[in-house]
């Protein structure tokens, strides 16, 4: 694979490109914005998404998604909302057997699907791979050493996404596990938000550490159901992405909750942001998707009545303390 494309000029797919450069791969960048091509092209920066990090000035950004289907691989970096349009879009310029790897984490909330099904709804002639795990952009894009989990279902060309992708500071670990690796990235978002309400409420790290703890199990339940298994959710992707998303305010996430936490309004917080908080919307897209199978989600319920429903923070937190004791088991 000696090319990469990068569907997303957001700070992680600009730190996926500075990463897919150092392992050696030619680079394309597709962005939306026209202000982050040019920037990238010719000031070698993105001070939109990703300001005080240079770029290798290999790294070529472009608006036409022709250019990014070229590639003997795309990573897809959309939001997760708006992944089945990127795909779409893709669509006209794809060539069968491409990889291409989802790099969003989420859940569609108009169709509850996982990103994978969004993509083969579009990409039929895709092979699917899904990279996720504990990252935060800035330091990925510094070189700083990260580890994340690479699912896909065929052995071979995950060796050789891994090989592609990987540096010494940057390190993929094979997984075919492609819904354990979904859910658990998709779910940690919700999770970080209650985890950052518990900090700005001042409830006490021992309230964080059992809202960790339980909300695992709660991602867990969730992924079996689906058809995940367990121990991807002890993983990278899993534990390990909840872990850090749920502890930093470099979270968009952990932050959002901590702000209100605070007692300050949804609408004002995400009105002074650019970038998108995944775990807002996927808050929904979550509850839908237990509904339907079955699955009790105490947190995550608890995050989508403060976001969705108007409940107050107060009641949201007395619904959780209040509910019955039970065995600690999944």
């Amino acid at each position: 694979m000696k090319s990469i494309g990068v569907v997303g000029g957001g700070a992680w797919g600009t730190a996926l490109a500075l990463t897919a450069r150092r392992a050696g791969r030619d680079v394309v960048l597709w962005a939306r914005e026209a202000s982050v091509v040019e920037q990238v092209n010719a000031a070698h920066v993105n001070s939109d998404f990703l300001p005080g990090v240079e770029l290798d000035p290999a790294i070529r950004a472009t608006a036409n998604m022709a250019e990014v289907a070229e590639c003997d691989a795309v990573l897809l970096v959309s939001p997760a909302q708006h992944l089945r349009a990127a795909c779409r879009a893709l669509a006209p310029h794809w060539r069968s057997g491409v990889p291409a790897v989802i790099c969003a984490k989420g859940i569609e909330l108009a169709t509850c699907a996982l990103m994978q099904d969004a993509l083969a709804a579009e990409l039929p002639t895709a092979v699917v791979a899904v990279l996720s795990g504990p990252t935060f952009a800035i330091e990925v894009a510094r070189g700083l050493p990260t580890a994340i989990t690479l699912a896909c279902a065929d052995a071979e060309l995950g060796r050789k996404l891994v090989e592609a992708l990987g540096t010494p500071s940057f390190r993929p670990y094979w997984s075919d596990d492609l819904v354990g690796s979904q859910v658990g990235g998709a779910v940690k978002n919700v999770l970080a938000i209650a985890c950052g309400i518990v900090e700005g409420r001042g409830l006490g790290d021992n309230a964080r550490a059992a809202l960790i703890t339980r909300g695992l199990a709660e991602l867990t339940r969730l992924a079996m159901a689906k058809g995940g298994r367990p121990e991807t959710l002890m993983g990278l992707s899993g534990l390990g992405d909840l872990i850090l998303t749920a502890s930093s305010t470099q979270s968009r996430n952990y932050s959002l909750g901590f702000a209100l936490g605070q007692g300050r309004a949804l609408a004002d917080i995400l009105g002074e942001r650019r970038s998108v908080t995944e775990g807002v919307t996927t808050a929904g897209a979550v509850m839908d998707m237990s509904a339907r199978l079955g699955v009790d989600m105490p947190i995550c319920a608890g995050v989508d009545a403060v976001i969705n429903k108007g409940v107050s923070l107060d009641d949201a937190i007395r619904a959780l303390l209040s509910r019955p004791f039970r065995s600690e088991g999944l």
